[in-house]
């Protein structure tokens, strides 16, 4: 049967840990030698696109990049039939997309592998990216005091996924309304060993933790609630005074693009502690681990 990725959730803690190891790897040989990738973007992107291109190729095979709007999923044709069709021509398909229901669809038809490289709910590469980086940085990741500060997005989710899975303790810091509802909390802290705190103040959640993350805060889909979001995520800007109830040690991580001025200052994204374009990066090693992953396990 095909191994899909649709988020971190679906990993083991052991399967987790081991990507983690693999992403660490200088090389893991080349199991897609001769062998199609399909990459489907209805989301534009920077970081995934050149990643994920560059670890096919790394890998020994060939990606084919395809805009949404050159297939329409279900108005030119619907899900599965793009999947049985890809699934003819390629050994994985991975997709960055708007809604995960598409991704779900897509992994029902079982034909091949299925990668998500983005959705709405679920960003399952960059949450490894982030735990390896955060490993190089501070070493193991078991305990690691981690905080989050902004909306309980996609991003979000799969980070605080990553860190119960190895054992890390986070924090999320979100205004009311824009965290993470209580049921959403109680199955984080049943995946794995690692601990969540919800709070509404980013302060509470920064304090001496040794990662701050945050992302922007409107996210693609969004736009129509910028300004509302803008007020209410006020208080939630990674600064220099908020950083500086973290640990002495702490590293500040982002996944980009960010917005100077809104969600993080310039001084802390471009100043000595932040570790952002080293975490973007690791996208590259994310995508090449999670690639050989599902295609030996399938």
């Amino acid at each position: 049967m095909p191994r899909h990725l649709l988020t971190v959730a679906d990993l083991s803690a052991g399967e987790l840990a081991e990507l983690v190891d693999r992403a660490t790897r200088p090389s893991l040989g080349t199991p897609l030698t001769g062998r199609g990738v399909a990459m489907i973007f209805e989301k534009p992107s920077n970081r995934t696109r050149q990643s994920t291109e560059m670890a096919v190729v790394q890998l020994g095979g060939h990606p084919v990049y395809t805009r949404g709007e050159e297939i329409g999923f279900d108005s030119r044709e619907p899900v599965e039939d793009v999947t049985r069709v890809m699934a003819g021509y390629h050994a994985v398909l991975t997709a960055r997309v708007f809604d995960h229901a598409v991704l779900r669809r897509m992994a029902a038809v079982d034909a091949i592998p299925v990668v998500n490289l983005l959705s709405d709910w679920s960003h399952p590469l960059q949450a490894l990216a982030d735990v390896v980086t955060m490993r190089q940085v501070h070493g193991s990741l078991a305990g690691l005091a981690v905080a989050w500060v902004g909306d309980y997005n996609n991003v979000a989710r799969s980070l605080a996924e990553a860190c119960v899975l190895l054992g890390a303790d986070i924090a999320l810091a979100a205004p009311t309304g824009y965290g993470p509802a209580e049921h959403e909390v109680e199955r984080l802290r049943l995946l794995g060993s690692g601990t969540v705190r919800v709070v509404t103040r980013a302060v509470d959640a920064v304090r001496g933790a040794l990662a701050v993350h945050t992302d922007t805060w409107t996210s693609m889909g969004q736009e129509a609630e910028k300004g509302t979001r803008a007020q209410a995520f006020e208080a939630f800007r990674v600064d220099e005074p908020l950083m500086a109830h973290a640990d002495p040690a702490a590293g500040f991580y982002h996944c980009l693009p960010a917005y100077r001025g809104q969600e993080v200052s310039a001084a802390v994204i471009d100043g000595p502690r932040s570790h952002v374009i080293a975490q973007s990066h690791r996208r590259l090693d994310a995508a090449r681990a999670v690639l050989s992953f599902v295609i030996e396990e399938s």
